[in-house]
């Protein structure tokens, strides 16, 4: 479990867990959901989209930033995912590195569980240590 310092709102939380279940995971069966906040307040979300041409899907994290791209966002500032499992759904190595480029290395990952309960929180300099970053080409 988190401590006080480490919860976040549990609106983002219903989101990413609200967008799992519109997910398409045919193939895998394994529908992951994504809930960020970014530094206007906005939240923007994304699922899991999968294709007959594994592995060309799009990972839940990764819809998420597109949408707060589109939505003229640049900067993130907490994040959900929202997995099934016994156990957390952390990013894969991919979206870790798309999560750099928008997040700065103390941002809070929070990993739930369908039903909304934190199963693992971690900065994103725990999930990608030592990480090359958009200030790495300054």
């Amino acid at each position: 479990m988190t401590s006080a310092s480490q919860q976040t709102d549990v609106k983002l939380i219903e989101a990413a867990s609200a967008v799992r279940e519109r997910a398409y995971a045919p193939y895998s069966g394994f529908k992951v959901g994504a809930a960020l906040r970014c530094d206007d307040g906005q939240v923007h979300v994304g699922c899991n989209v999968e294709n007959a041409a594994y592995p060309e899907g799009i990972c839940a994290e990764g819809g998420a930033i597109a949408a707060m791209v589109a939505a003229g966002g640049r900067k993130i500032v907490e994040i959900v995912v929202c997995g099934g499992g016994s156990g957390p759904c952390t990013p894969c190595g991919g979206c870790r590195q798309k999560l750099r480029e928008f997040g700065a290395p103390g941002m809070r990952v929070y990993m739930t569980d369908p039903a909304g309960q934190v199963l693992l929180v971690k900065t994103l300099s725990e999930l990608l240590p030592d990480s090359f970053g958009p200030e790495s080409l300054d």
